[in-house]
């Protein structure tokens, strides 16, 4: 009797192992995807941008440094051929060779404004021209905040006071200033204070700087050269300030192109960070939600909107200096 007891009992021995086996393996998570296979998620344009806004925790995408600082410079209008190469650019090339340049990036529509939004909220909002609009809805500032972070953004000639109007002298235009178009930040004193002219302009002020030029120093009315003598006096000071030196990140990136690539034409979008390999250029396909979803994985801030199916920048801090 004892061999065949022995026998019955190993064997569902081995029987509930295997069950258990199984029950675990049906439970498991699937194992987040490695850095190779994040690189060929290509970035998402829906066909509408109505829907509603939403925050919602990010699905996860290959990782990023935790920048100490993010700045975000955005110039207008040059497709991505004009800039890159173009010898009336000196600067602008200087620091494609020095850091990093994405070659396959676009813009996400036609005109200006609605770009800016989805810069600042990953979605256009429904906004299909350069007029005046309030919008209310969850953005990237919210976010930041949220994350018990500081942010302040730049208008070069930007008067004071929460100014609401469409322009001002010396070339600020409300088109280019998405913050001040949700209703949550240009209806609170104290968040519509963190909007300010460039010149009060410090590095070291915030964790999240979001810069515009005037309309002549951004390349729009005054030509490509102009734009690269305001990056030539201007970009130096964020590269020797303590806050990008200890692990900080510049974007400059065109709000729009002259084609129709992508949606808003193809434009270059510069990577500056000491810990971008030196002249190093990816073709990987992103757009304007890539930025934004690049600055939500980076501080763990969930995503908005187009950014929650767009693709990041990871791959440019993979091969790090």
């Amino acid at each position: 009797m004892r061999p065949l007891f022995s026998k019955i009992v190993g064997t569902c021995y081995y029987a509930v192992l295997g069950a258990l086996a199984l029950v675990t393996l049906a439970g498991c998570s699937v194992a987040p995807p490695t850095v190779q296979e994040v690189q060929q998620v290509p970035a998402v344009v829906l066909p509408s941008d109505q829907q509603v806004s939403t925050t919602t925790p990010a699905p996860k995408r290959a990782a990023l440094p935790s920048f100490n600082s993010i700045y975000v410079i955005v110039m207008e209008n040059k497709e991505y051929g004009s800039v890159v190469g173009n010898p009336q650019l000196p600067y602008i090339n200087s620091l494609i060779a020095q850091y990093g340049l994405a070659t396959n990036y676009d813009a996400v529509t036609h005109p200006s404004q609605p770009n800016y939004l989805a810069l600042l909220s990953g979605s256009t909002q429904g906004v299909t021209d350069d007029g005046v609009h309030e919008v209310n809805g969850p953005n990237l500032l919210d976010q930041i905040e949220a994350s018990g972070r500081t942010w302040r953004v730049y208008e070069q000639n930007l008067p004071g006071g929460c100014f609401t109007g469409a322009t001002a002298s010396g070339g600020y235009a409300r088109r280019h200033d998405p913050a001040m178009s949700f209703t949550q930040i240009s209806g609170s004193p104290s968040r519509c204070a963190n909007i300010t002219d460039l010149t009060n302009f410090d590095p070291n002020a915030a964790n999240f700087e979001f810069i515009v030029p005037n309309t002549c120093n951004d390349m729009h009315n005054c030509g490509a050269p102009e734009g690269d003598r305001f990056l030539k006096s201007f970009v130096p000071g964020i590269l020797a300030s303590r806050a990008w030196k200890q692990g900080g990140v510049l974007f400059i990136v065109w709000d729009e192109g002259t084609s129709n690539l992508g949606g808003g034409g193809r434009v270059p979008l510069l990577v500056i960070s000491n810990q971008v390999a030196a002249g190093f250029k990816s073709a990987l396909p992103h757009n304007h939600y890539s930025l934004v979803r690049t600055i939500e994985d980076a501080w763990g801030l969930g995503c908005l909107n187009h950014a929650c199916t767009a693709n990041n920048l990871a791959e440019f801090f993979v091969n790090q200096r």
